[in-house]
């Protein structure tokens, strides 16, 4: 029975009587292994029961009857509930459109139930949105649960005992959710190390759109774990970048990595920026120190140092100069790689879809440019594909045709994930000689480690994450 297998990961199991056929309630809780909220939600407030309200209230009662811990009644049913035995009382409010404006007026409301404990739980249209709910924690005077559903609301949830919520809501397993955006607790114990977070855990993330499948919290949270740092780092769904770092001033957050498609519009909301960075004019990496923004750029560096390795040279002008390089892409992770190549002396042509992108970048480096369509006529040493395409899910994807690949050609794919993608798996069948994306997000990530702690990487340990999580 799920109940009892919740007891190796949860400290509270929610029963859904409303999702429970030919319901048994005596035999259910004769053996409850772990305190108990019985919940039995209605159709209109996101739940499966359609019953009339009569028959909802009265399976509640039998449960308080049979001894459950606690019981959740909405907001709009609660007077018609009356205390029974010993039973803690959760009055809750449920949106499942929006976190609304008056979320403070909501809570005074529920505040001013004689409830045990207020419940609010709406859903995230934004990642602002979990701001009004840390808010609401921060000033709440009683036992709170307060969270965001949905993926923008995914932070609400795992960062709950920092901000000093009663508990979270977490699924048994993956396809066992209850509401939009619950995880399994696995996943919220062992990736998000959740029994960790305190008042102090720092706060980290990366920040990006999409950014579902981004493996920077595995690798990082595994990594602050090795160390025994009270630190967590988390995924940042981001429409506008220059906003969401001003509004989450709010929360004190201490660094974040920064992806598609956010790398160059980052730099606005920054108040320093590293002289490379400048010059690449795109940031991944941010640093808080003392109320003030530092940016960053670990990818040229990591790219360039991938590169040589494979080369086998230890010196990385050795090691490119004078080769002749074809980058696809013009975006923020193209920069990274044509500046640092441009700096060993390599010969660089810059491929894009939008030719103009492509151009503006070329001049200011010195760099010849082009279509796309016209890569098969270059001749080169080294082809780059600095774009996402290829990249989980869109896996069949490949910015070039394969009759651009040729025997010696080296061919080094920026995307991580999968490892082996549809350009290097055709590469290699020509003959090429093949770099994955892997060594360069480990070494990238290592640094942005390093720039955050001031402590050297466990870079093993991380490129084992990255590896196991790929299925390696």
């Amino acid at each position: 029975m799920d109940m009892y297998k919740a007891e190796e990961v949860a400290d509270i199991v929610e029963l859904r009587l409303d999702y429970i056929h030919n319901l048994d309630l005596g035999r259910l809780l004769a053996h409850k292994p772990l305190p108990v909220i019985a919940t039995c939600r209605p159709v209109d407030e996101g739940g499966r029961f359609s019953g009339d309200q009569s028959s909802r209230l009265r399976l509640l009662r039998d449960a308080c009857r049979l001894g459950v811990d606690f019981v959740d009644i909405e907001l709009k049913a609660w007077s018609g509930f009356n205390r029974q035995g010993r039973t803690k009382r959760i009055i809750s409010y449920h949106n499942f459109k929006e976190t609304p404006v008056n979320l403070e007026d909501i809570g005074k409301r529920l505040d001013n139930t004689d409830a045990d404990i207020i419940k609010l739980a709406t859903m995230a249209n934004s990642i602002s949105d979990n701001l009004a709910i840390f808010n609401l924690l921060k000033k709440s005077q009683r036992p709170t649960i307060a969270l965001c559903m949905g993926e923008e609301g995914l932070i609400s949830r795992i960062l709950t005992p920092k901000f000093g919520s009663f508990l979270t809501f977490a699924s048994l397993s993956e396809g066992k959710e209850s509401a939009p955006g619950q995880i399994p607790a696995t996943e919220l114990k062992s990736l998000y190390r959740f029994d960790e977070i305190n008042e102090e855990t720092e706060i980290y993330g990366v920040i990006g759109n999409p950014i579902a499948h981004s493996m920077s919290p595995a690798i990082h949270n595994a990594a602050f774990g090795r160390l025994g740092l009270n630190k967590i780092y988390l995924p940042f769904k981001v429409e506008e970048v220059v906003e969401f770092i001003e509004a989450f001033k709010a929360i004190g957050v201490k660094g974040y990595s920064v992806t598609i498609p956010h790398k160059e519009r980052v730099l606005a909301a920054l108040d320093e920026v590293d002289e490379l960075a400048q010059k690449i004019g795109a940031v991944n990496t941010v640093v808080e120190r003392g109320d003030r923004l530092f940016g960053y750029n670990t990818d040229s560096s990591a790219a360039i140092s991938s590169l040589a390795r494979a080369l086998g040279e230890s010196s990385k002008r050795t090691a490119l100069s004078g080769k002749r390089a074809v980058v696809l892409g013009a975006g923020g992770a193209a920069r990274a790689i044509v500046f640092g190549l441009s700096q060993c002396g390599a010969k660089v042509t810059i491929f894009n879809r939008t030719v103009e992108r492509a151009k503006r970048l070329a001049e200011e480096v010195g760099a010849k440019w082009g279509a796309l369509s016209d890569v098969s006529k270059t001749k080169m040493d080294i082809l780059v594909n600095a774009t996402s395409v290829g990249m989980y899910p869109e896996i069949d994807e490949t910015p070039v045709k394969k009759e651009v690949f040729r025997p010696g050609l080296i061919v080094f794919d920026m995307v991580y994930n999968p490892l082996e993608t549809r350009l290097l798996r055709e590469a290699k069948g020509a003959g090429c000689r093949c770099i994955t994306g892997l060594a360069m997000f480990v070494e990238q990530a290592k640094e942005q480690f390093e720039l955050w702690t001031a402590k050297k990487a466990p870079a093993r340990l991380m490129r084992e994450v990255v590896l196991k999580r790929l299925g390696t």
